[in-house]
């Protein structure tokens, strides 16, 4: 898949897409469901994919599922109550990629390309990649365990936000995987996703509620989560000395 070059936010151009999904190593598409429609999720759910069932958020939302769950607070619900392996995918702007991975109510790992760019990050965050040492465990968890390596590659690499952005990156970590690409392509949603699937495919849930009923009560919701934004993927990001060089 070839990606068109989009300016870095603050750049004179638009920002990239924001988009997010829970992989969930399971064929239990319904069991999926049920965990979603008890949180109050809005997003979709995509059938069974080579033992995986994809869950997609809405694209450019923050706040998806009761408890200011984010992408991540909903994958480690998944991961606990269905006791099975979860990745979970963000990409923020095109500017940050987020990954965690869970077995069961265990968390493997947490990566985030540029902590820096979290909304609300403090001035003294770093903006080099971290959680670089989780590659292997979130590789095995996709039950590719030898290629940790190969994941340590693309997870250390720091891009170039002038001329590359991170869907790019997330395009070869899902290829490396063996994971649906067009995962980064989500961001069409309602409609059809290019080379996934189309929209009439998809489970899509409103507040956790299927049908037209689950689309009036996502608008309702929409205000509150707004305000109720998730916490950042990182509680305690890296940071830096805080100190000006001129004053050393």
């Amino acid at each position: 898949m070839v990606f068109p070059y989009v300016p870095a936010p603050g750049a004179g151009g638009p920002a990239g897409e924001t988009y997010a999904a829970a992989l969930v190593r399971t064929s239990d598409a319904g069991g999926v469901t049920q965990v979603l429609r008890s949180l109050r999720f809005t997003g979709w759910i995509v059938p069974a994919q080579d033992g995986w069932v994809p869950v997609l958020a809405v694209p450019g939302s923050g706040t998806l599922a009761a408890g200011r769950r984010g992408i991540a607070g909903v994958g480690a619900a998944l991961a606990e109550q269905l006791g099975v392996a979860v990745v979970a995918v963000r990409v923020l702007a095109d500017r940050q990629l987020v990954l965690v991975a869970w077995s069961g109510a265990e968390e493997l790992g947490r990566y985030v390309s540029d902590p820096a760019r979290e909304p609300g990050a403090d001035e003294d965050v770093l903006d080099e990649p971290f959680g670089v040492g989780a590659a292997g465990a979130i590789a095995a968890a996709c039950g590719h365990p030898g290629r940790g390596g190969d994941l340590t590659e693309i997870l250390a690499d720091e891009l170039d936000p002038e001329s590359v952005i991170e869907s790019e990156r997330l395009s070869r970590v899902l290829r490396l995987l063996e994971l649906p690409t067009w995962l980064v392509a989500v961001a069409a949603l309602p409609r059809d996703v290019p080379t996934g699937p189309a929209a009439r495919e998809l489970t899509r849930l409103g507040w956790g509620v299927p049908g037209a009923g689950g689309v009036v009560a996502a608008r309702l919701a929409r205000v509150v989560r707004r305000r109720r934004r998730p916490p950042p993927v990182l509680a305690d990001p890296p940071r830096g000395s805080g100190m000006d060089p001129w004053l050393m």
